[in-house]
């Protein structure tokens, strides 16, 4: 069956139908805010009150309860705090979308799981190959390789309601797998040393969340109240703390026997537009103060800001398209319906805006405290800035186009 607008309003009432059409709408608004904020603390940063921006900035935020503290700046605060719901959010996204959704099937999951290989593996790549003769650098190799899904929705949302769902379901299905594969980088690679002793801490909390699951427990807030212990002990542990929701998502049944009831539906219901309308703009008004005495045609030409640029302009759109393309001529793929390999070209653009998750990657890869070899977060947020915009202006050009030529035949 082809899946159109109307179709999704027919259905309303279907959840699988519902959720996706309401997920679009909310990203599509949620990327529009972002670049409201992303502007907002570019102007701040570079003006005459910047002082009084840095200084709400790198303000602390203290929590005390008996023996319990937790101090953090406002800038931490929200990387580590508010995003670990964000990370949520994406956590009951992915299940719901592998148990019922887009990406519940090997037919389903192919063509995006193998454009989002392509799409992470050549940015990276290309990153290195730019650094390689600079080893402190290597660390940014997955700056380039993220997607963030609101921007790159919001740019679809601009180019109106002639664009087939079937694309933007493409767009979304290889954008929360290119999530899932930050989440595994985020845990694989940028963690500090271990701390046993809250790993294990942290993986007892998650056992007891399990048999909770497996019991049909249906109450939300049982969870949300481990998943504050679960938070604490993997902040502890060295493993950053947005891989927490991810794990408290798995816990959390997305069906319960004998009802229709979902509490992850639930939750994630509650949630997205509260990490969309919230926490993400925080977070882009807290992590987008590019200083713009620092970009210049030498800033530009350091290896760091260059490989993240040209990892997001062209190697999002090589890997993908090529990916897709050799995946089409060896048939083990088919593109959906309605949409044609210039499409997917023009979304492969869409993708390399990686602004939201590539300014989260940035973080950790060049902590504020290691300026390393003359360049630090400034340079290489640059590179996201300019690699994101010149991919989303070339991919709207090019999908603007082929919706004109669609018009046109009609």
């Amino acid at each position: 069956m082809i899946i159109n607008k109307d179709t999704l309003k027919i259905n309303s009432n279907l959840n699988p139908a519902k959720f996706l059409w309401t997920f679009l709408k909310t990203e599509s608004a949620s990327g529009l805010l972002l670049i409201i904020f992303s502007i907002l603390a570019i102007i701040l940063a570079n003006s005459d009150l910047s002082s009084y921006y840095y200084s709400l900035k790198n303000s602390y935020i203290s929590i005390s309860l008996d023996n319990f503290t937790i101090k953090e700046s406002v800038h931490h605060f929200v990387n580590d705090g508010l995003m670990a719901i964000f990370f949520l959010v994406i956590g009951l996204e992915l299940k719901r979308e592998m148990i019922s959704g887009q990406l519940s099937s090997v037919k389903k999951v192919l063509l995006p799981g193998v454009a989002a290989i392509g799409g992470m593996a050549v940015p990276a790549l290309v990153y290195l190959i730019i650094n390689h003769d600079n080893p402190q650098a290597t660390s940014g190799w997955a700056i380039p390789t993220a997607t963030d899904i609101a921007f790159s929705l919001a740019v679809l949302a601009v180019l109106g309601n002639k664009v087939p769902v079937s694309l933007k379901v493409f767009l979304l299905s290889l954008a929360i797998i290119d999530d899932l594969g930050a989440v595994l980088v985020i845990a694989l690679y940028y963690t500090s040393e271990i701390s046993t002793g809250n790993l294990l801490s942290a993986f007892g909390i998650f056992v007891i969340l399990m048999w909770l699951n497996y019991n049909n427990v249906r109450i939300v807030s049982i969870y949300l109240f481990g998943g504050l212990f679960l938070w604490y002990f993997i902040l502890h542990s060295g493993i950053h703390t947005t891989i927490a929701g991810v794990i408290l998502a798995a816990t959390i049944p997305l069906s319960i026997k004998d009802t229709n009831h979902s509490p992850a539906k639930y939750l994630e219901e509650k949630l997205h537009t509260f990490s969309g309308f919230v926490i993400l703009p925080l977070f882009a008004f807290f992590n987008a103060d590019i200083n713009l005495d620092s970009i210049s045609m030498s800033s530009l030409s350091n290896p760091v800001p260059l490989g993240i640029m040209l990892g997001l302009l062209l190697g999002k759109p090589i890997g993908i398209t090529l990916l897709t393309y050799l995946s089409l001529k060896l048939k083990i793929c088919s593109l959906p319906n309605n949409v044609s390999l210039i499409d997917i070209l023009g979304v492969s653009f869409l993708c390399g805006i990686g602004f939201t998750m590539s300014l989260f990657i940035n973080a950790l890869a060049f902590p504020e405290s290691n300026q390393i070899i003359n360049f630090g977060q400034e340079y290489s947020k640059s590179g996201i800035f300019f690699g994101s915009i010149l991919s989303g202006i070339i991919g709207y050009v090019i999908l603007k186009l082929r919706l004109k030529k669609y018009a046109d035949q009609e």
